[in-house]
């Protein structure tokens, strides 16, 4: 059985990783690409955030949370390992929107990114059974 304070703080996770989401396709449809990279990204982390505060862990690096969240649930298969692509290249075009001078993200891979930020939807479905359970 999960501890309720860690599944309170995995549903706010949740949440703010759906808030994310919508700001990313609110910006992309306004043509910020860049706040919309920033967003989907943000949405990628607060989803592998939302999976870690199950066992109650959190790191002060974004590199951490990556680590941890594709040794225990990518490399374990309970979750598809594709995933793995869509945080690199989310955390790749986000640094690069944010940090660069100069850098401009295509249109065509803005819309990806938006798009694959939607793999929150798998792990908010395997947190809702977890939840559950």
């Amino acid at each position: 059985m999960l501890d309720e304070k860690y599944i309170e703080l995995s549903k706010y996770r949740l949440e703010r990783a759906e808030e994310m989401l919508k700001t990313a396709k609110r910006d992309l449809a306004a043509g910020d690409y860049a706040s919309a990279n920033n967003r989907a990204y943000y949405c990628v982390f607060h989803a592998m955030r939302a999976m870690l505060a199950l066992t109650g862990e959190d790191y002060k690096k974004h590199s951490g949370v990556i680590s941890s969240f594709s040794e225990q649930y990518l490399k374990t298969k309970l979750l598809p390992i594709e995933l793995s692509k869509v945080i690199s290249t989310a955390s790749i075009i986000r640094n690069r929107s944010d940090y660069e001078d100069f850098y401009i993200c295509s249109i065509q891979d803005t819309n990806k990114l938006v798009a694959d930020a939607q793999m929150l939807e798998q792990v908010s479905a395997f947190l809702k059974i977890k939840y559950e359970s």
